[in-house]
């Protein structure tokens, strides 16, 4: 199979699809592999590497006049003319909140397979964890830094000091998100609590954090109250393939204290918030009824070197089922690969996706 490795163009993008030692792997298998000039500059990765590696350096348009384009982020609208029904997509798409690319893919009949929508054997999300994981550890990060005064946060430190009271950090949800946020937050002794509407993963987090945070069932009320007292809130729900729940209004910004920051991971998806819009590392924050909202849509972006690689260890073996038995065989034999398929043949073929369009 030919398989086109592009450079990504959404701002602030640094990251590149695979690594030249995935890249030696799929040429190992006898794939060809066309790498676009400089795609993985901003990770670290040199277009000798990629030579060396047994890929050949080519042009945009040739990157994408392949069997299968490799991508991290979700194609801009400067992208959408290479759009073609021979070439299948593999990449994140986040179509819930992208109305535009979703009407760009179906009309060039592409079929587009989801990092995010990628299921494992126990229902789980084995591509986007290792993104998530990266971008929560950096929403506990960007906590410490806009809580700051020069960051136009209200001058606080997040973990306090000896004698005065640390921040305190509310995190809308407890899975792989909301856990590496709080994991990171109480290590850097922030005052941290978990709202989870489900009561066995309330049990389960309880059981994790023992007494290093504070884990509660998550209730209109509930989190209204925890809102009330929080300096920083940290969004982290998902719904795989569907917009992401709003579960702070513009109304309730207005029990949150002055210069409280709000950090939406779920942007990608939509955002948590109702107020939320995406930025980027430029302008990462705005601010709404005097609430800072922080809203980067690829966080993981900021920290390319990392999160080129830890990508790659999570998509190559997928990218190789797809590239050794071929699009449909592949989708045939994995029925979790299969549910990363969310446009083909000018429909969608999701059905959370198809469900945020109906």
């Amino acid at each position: 199979m030919r398989i086109g490795l592009v450079k990504e163009t959404k701002p602030a993008e640094r990251r590149v699809a695979v690594t030249e030692s995935g890249v030696a792997t799929l040429t190992a298998d006898g794939h060809e592999v066309l790498v676009e000039t400089g795609a993985g500059a901003g990770a670290g990765i040199d277009d000798t590497a990629y030579e060396r590696a047994g890929a050949k350096l080519v042009s945009t348009t040739d990157a994408w006049g392949v069997d299968l384009v490799v991508k991290v982020k979700e194609p801009i609208a400067a992208e959408y003319g290479y759009l073609r029904e021979s070439t299948a997509l593999f990449t994140y798409l986040h179509l819930a909140a992208d109305r535009a690319l979703t009407n760009a893919l179906l009309d060039a009949n592409v079929a587009a397979i989801a990092y995010e929508t990628v299921e494992d054997a126990r229902g789980g999300l084995p591509l986007l964890t290792p993104m998530s994981e990266i971008a929560s550890r950096l929403a506990a990060h960007a906590a410490g830094q806009y809580l700051m005064h020069p960051h136009g946060g209200p001058g606080l430190l997040l973990g306090g000091s000896p004698g005065v009271a640390p921040a305190k950090v509310v995190v809308l949800g407890g899975g792989v998100v909301g856990t590496q946020a709080a994991t990171l937050a109480v290590g850097m002794r922030a005052d941290v609590t978990i709202l989870d509407v489900s009561p066995t993963r309330v049990r389960e987090l309880e059981q994790l954090f023992a007494n290093t945070a504070t884990v509660l069932q998550s209730d209109p009320a509930t989190t209204l109250t925890q809102l009330a007292t929080a300096d920083v809130v940290i969004g982290a729900v998902l719904v795989p393939g569907a917009a992401a729940p709003k579960l702070v209004s513009r109304t309730d910004l207005a029990v949150l204290k002055p210069d409280a920051l709000l950090i939406d991971v779920a942007i990608d998806q939509g955002g948590c918030f109702a107020t939320s819009q995406p930025t980027t590392y430029d302008e990462p924050t705005y601010r709404v009824d005097g609430i800072v909202h922080y809203c980067v849509a690829n966080m993981p972006g900021a920290v390319p070197h990392t999160s080129t690689r830890a990508l790659t260890n999570a998509t190559l073996p997928y990218v190789r089922k797809l590239a050794n038995l071929g699009i449909d065989a592949a989708l045939a034999a994995d029925p979790g690969l299969a549910r990363g398929l969310n446009t083909r043949d000018g429909a969608l073929r999701h059905d959370a996706v198809a469900a945020a369009f109906s």
